[in-house]
């Protein structure tokens, strides 16, 4: 993998980038759509490509795991194929679904002993065995197997968790050296940075992680509840302290909002399931704000979802007939729904990369955010 800085904001963190695959390039800063169980929920993957165009999406360790499970995916020559997906596919480690699993699960120093959600059956995840099944799996980018800490969190528990997560990568790194390549291409290790909201921690396993000099470095335990400010707080810390000349993953995040303050703070990579999941409930994401197309105050708006036209959706489907779809409990309305927060998203971060290059991202930043940060 290679990344390639294109231009700094002078008034901020923001960094336009590229990072080059094996299957392809991926213009930072760039959001990846979640596609959980190799499905982008809701979405064809000839709309992935021909109407958000992503150049990345994500896929999930634990939940491909489980079903349809690795000898599957392996049969099928890894995820790409199994889902018609030809360009870049990142997964993360499984840490996060472990830690939500909570009273389903036990986190001792040889792994994670966990109760599956669909059928009660019990596995363990170690960092070894997770590089075999990411392995499998296929990504381009995999993830380093840690331990996300919850919100709020003790001092002590979030330390010792921090430097746990600190030996699992050891054991990530070494025994990903010994495991060959299954298909022909290759794939990039990152890091995960631990240490809850503490200030000492996050600095400390920041530059733990900066000394593996992987190819490129996530950020996790945030948008686990904490507040806005004090993610922003912690994403500020971590960034000064991870290299420059890599990319910057901040895992689960997250709002419109949150994505461009960050981006802000020098974030390059973001995933989210808030854009589909909130499109399955009827919120809409806009330049605007947002609307809860269910009100009844879009019965008889025959406008434009979206007079942006980010996608075919906005300008295709009206206000009012997409209202009428959710109150019918039609599934086109959540399939356009999520289309169009996805496509919203997709054009956030590639206008955020025009302003970044064009030098005036901060003032457009500011003004946006104002925007959306209200109800229509």
């Amino acid at each position: 993998m290679n990344f390639e800085l294109k231009s700094n904001d002078i008034h901020s963190k923001a960094r336009a980038g590229i990072i080059t695959t094996d299957h392809g390039t991926i213009e930072t800063p760039i959001f990846m759509p979640v596609g959980t169980v190799a499905t982008v929920k809701g979405v064809h993957q000839t709309e992935l490509k021909q109407e958000i165009r992503p150049d990345i999406i994500l896929g999930n360790t634990y939940h491909l795991y489980l079903r349809p499970q690795t000898p599957i995916l392996k049969q099928a020559g890894g995820l790409h194929k199994f889902m018609n997906w030809d360009r870049n596919i990142l997964t993360d480690s499984g840490g996060y679904q472990v830690y939500s699993l909570s009273g389903r699960r036990k986190i001792k120093e040889e792994g994670v002993k966990f109760k599956s959600h669909i059928d009660g059956s019990y596995h363990t995840f170690t960092p070894e065995n997770v590089m075999e099944i990411q392995r499998t799996i296929g990504a381009d980018i995999i993830m380093a197997f840690d331990e996300c800490t919850p919100y709020p969190c003790e001092y002590s528990y979030a330390k010792r968790s921090m430097h746990m997560t600190h030996r699992w990568l050891k054991r990530c790194v070494n025994h990903l050296e010994k495991i060959p390549l299954e298909y022909d291409y290759n794939q990039s290790l990152f890091p995960i940075v631990q240490g809850s909201t503490f200030k000492d921690l996050r600095k400390e396993s920041a530059k733990v992680i900066a000394d593996v000099g992987a190819e490129g470095n996530a950020i996790g335990g945030l948008s686990v509840g904490e507040p806005a400010e004090e993610m922003y707080e912690m994403t500020d810390i971590v960034t000064d302290e991870l290299p420059k000349d890599k990319p910057r993953y901040l895992m689960g995040v997250g709002t419109p909002i949150n994505i461009l303050e960050n981006i802000a703070l020098g974030i390059d990579m973001f995933d989210c399931v808030m854009p589909t999941r909130n499109a399955r409930n009827g919120m809409l994401f806009t330049a605007h704000g947002t609307i809860n197309i269910k009100n009844k105050k879009w019965e008889n708006d025959f406008s434009a979802i979206d007079d942006m036209g980010i996608t075919f959706v906005d300008t295709y489907y009206s206000k009012a007939y997409l209202r009428h779809l959710f109150a019918s409990k039609e599934l086109l309305g959540k399939q356009i729904a999520s289309i169009h927060n996805l496509g919203f998203y997709l054009w956030l971060v590639r206008e955020a990369r025009k302003h970044i290059l064009a030098g005036d991202f901060t003032e457009w930043k500011n003004r946006l955010v104002k925007q959306m940060d209200k109800r229509l």
